[in-house]
């Protein structure tokens, strides 16, 4: 019974003494650290930062392009149909490529215009040039800029509607039996596109002696 009675003792003195002792100093604080931003080698703070910022007006510019999505992203183009129905008009032209195309345009044989804008990464109106003329809108342009461009990205391979039906669960539509082919007479011409659409066709405008 003592010896429980000395061990009860021991352990309150032993508390009594912790609790009473002076709380220890904190720990010393930790230096100031600087961060430093990352400069990859061969280049000076300055240097850097303009490498970045033209960069970045390279990602801006071509934002700016609005290029379709499923579309070219290197020029921007017009619609097959506006192209046909200037083409019809004698408003437009087939465009080929031009050989040396820079060094006769730094020699001045060639001006920007006269060079395809898909060859130079531009638009089919010219708006990518200061001081050139601007190709005519037709009311077909204005209906694919103002959003028919989306109708152009069917992603079907026939172009439009909802595709090839692999489930096999769509009702079947069209004729059961494939039309024979119709047979054309010798002197056929095929229609304008302002024909298939039942328009009026636009006559183009007169040019003074073809040159204005």
């Amino acid at each position: 019974m003592r010896t429980v009675a000395v061990t009860i003792a021991v352990t309150t003195l032993a508390a009594a003494t912790a609790f009473q002792q002076p709380i220890s100093a904190p720990l010393t604080a930790r230096g100031n650290t600087s961060l430093n931003a990352y400069i990859p080698s061969g280049f000076t703070k300055a240097s850097w930062d303009k490498f970045q910022a033209k960069e970045q007006k390279k990602k801006d510019d071509q934002m700016k392009k609005n290029l379709g999505g499923m579309g070219p992203r290197g020029y921007k183009s017009r619609s097959f149909q506006s192209f046909q129905e200037a083409l019809e008009r004698g408003e437009a032209t087939h465009l080929l490529p031009v050989e040396n195309a820079k060094a006769r345009l730094k020699s001045g044989e060639l001006r920007p215009e006269d060079i395809p804008y898909m060859q130079r990464g531009g638009s089919w109106d010219n708006s990518d040039l200061k001081g050139a003329k601007k190709v005519q809108w037709l009311s077909s342009d204005k209906d694919y800029d103002e959003g028919g461009f989306k109708k152009e990205q069917s992603v079907s391979i026939f172009g439009y509607g909802k595709g090839l039906d692999w489930t096999g669960k769509r009702d079947k539509t069209g004729p059961m039996v494939n039309p024979k082919p119709g047979k054309f007479s010798k002197n056929y011409k095929a229609p304008t596109v302002a024909q298939i659409k039942g328009q009026v066709e636009e006559k183009p405008k007169k040019k003074m002696f073809g040159l204005f």
